[in-house]
């Protein structure tokens, strides 16, 4: 749900017929976005909403800065790389910080361990090839450990990869057998190596920290973090970009030395849990200006639907909610389970009433003080 060129948003108008939302906000930027917005970040939407359904594991990625994005982005347009071109990074010149909801249990690898436990991790599991790899773990000095094993673990020979994932899948079982803190990582490696067979992601994997999101908590990334998603459902909040560069777990197109110069080893990616606000009103605290996420939890009175000086997107989770401007010029509007709705600047206050669960994408720039 978002405005972004790929694949903006399709829109029904209230008086009927259909554009997109990316020709409704080019026709009144200021009046779609608020001028903050605008004085910020252009006549452009800052981010984007999305229902993420990860059945099986996606790929192990990495998001640039704006700084990176605006250089990648250039330099491949000079190239004479095609804006479609499938071998791209940068199909645009935006960051792409995200924050991630879960709806049920998710299970994600988000930044990377310290260099002292993974190579403990690697240790345990008793793969004599891996040795040179765990040794430039132990001996670390500092995070950048981190991404030199990871560059030794994704130049590894063709010929001899398949032997090796196999040796440390076989590894991996052993642990997960025998529980211990690296049992739920070694499980995952496992079942990542049914979905990917022989890929050098799986023995990459390890080299991240494995969690699982309990509903209603939630996982921020931030440029240079690298991650993967794994199994689950979640609400996704992030920056108006489809910048992704993969290094594994995918057919994709894949580029090591552009995700090795990305991945910032030291970057925390800690498990965040709502701040609640009032009226069953809560929001995810993140540093990224271009979003904020709110999470209501609403009864039948309604409450003020947040991020009233800029554009909002509102989804409904579960139940029935009401939205409704409170000049009256703009229709009531009932959204069920499922179904989303774009909030223009210029609609002013609106309130939203339930019995419902709805999730509200606005502006970073929104005055709600952040906690982060």
């Amino acid at each position: 749900m978002g405005a972004h060129q790929s694949a903006p948003s399709g829109v029904a108008l209230p008086g009927g017929g259909r554009t997109t939302l990316e020709a409704m906000i080019a026709a009144d930027p200021v009046g779609e976005l608020g001028p903050q917005s605008v004085a910020r970040f252009g006549p452009r939407l800052p981010f984007l909403l999305k229902v993420l359904a990860a059945e099986m594991a996606l790929s192990i990625q990495v998001h640039p800065s704006r700084g990176q994005a605006e250089t990648g982005f250039r330099a491949e347009s000079e190239r004479g790389l095609a804006p479609g071109d499938k071998s791209r990074n940068y199909t645009d010149d935006w960051p792409k910080p995200e924050i991630l909801c879960a709806l049920t249990p998710f299970e994600a690898l988000a930044g990377m361990r310290s260099p002292q436990d993974a190579a403990a991790l690697l240790k345990e599991l008793a793969v004599g090839q891996l040795d040179p790899v765990t040794a430039i773990l132990a001996a670390a000095s500092g995070p950048e450990a981190l991404t030199e094993a990871l560059a030794a673990i994704l130049a590894w020979p063709h010929q001899r990869r398949a032997a090796l994932v196999a040796d440390v899948v076989r590894g991996c079982a052993e642990v997960a057998a025998g529980g211990g803190p690296y049992a739920a990582a070694c499980v995952a490696a496992v079942r990542l190596n049914g979905e990917h067979p022989g890929d050098l992601g799986v023995i990459a994997s390890l080299l991240l920290r494995h969690s699982v999101l309990q509903p209603g908590q939630a996982v921020f990334l931030p440029a240079g973090g690298l991650h993967a998603y794994l199994h689950g459902t979640g609400v996704e909040l992030l920056g108006n970009s489809d910048n992704v560069v993969r290094a594994g777990l995918t057919a994709k197109h894949i580029d090591v030395p552009e995700l090795l110069e990305l991945t910032d080893p030291a970057v925390a990616v800690p498990v965040l849990e709502p701040r609640a606000l009032g009226g069953g009103l809560f929001v995810y605290d993140s540093p990224a200006p271009e979003f904020r996420l709110y999470r209501a939890e609403l009864g039948r009175a309604a409450i003020g639907l947040p991020g009233a000086d800029g554009a909002r997107i509102v989804l409904c989770a579960e139940g029935a909610a009401l939205l409704r401007a409170s000049g009256g010029e703009v229709a009531d509007l009932t959204l069920g389970r499922g179904e989303s709705c774009f909030v223009a600047a210029g609609d002013g206050a609106v309130t939203v009433a339930g019995p419902a669960t709805v999730f509200v994408a606005a502006s970073g720039l929104d005055p709600t003080p952040s906690a982060w």
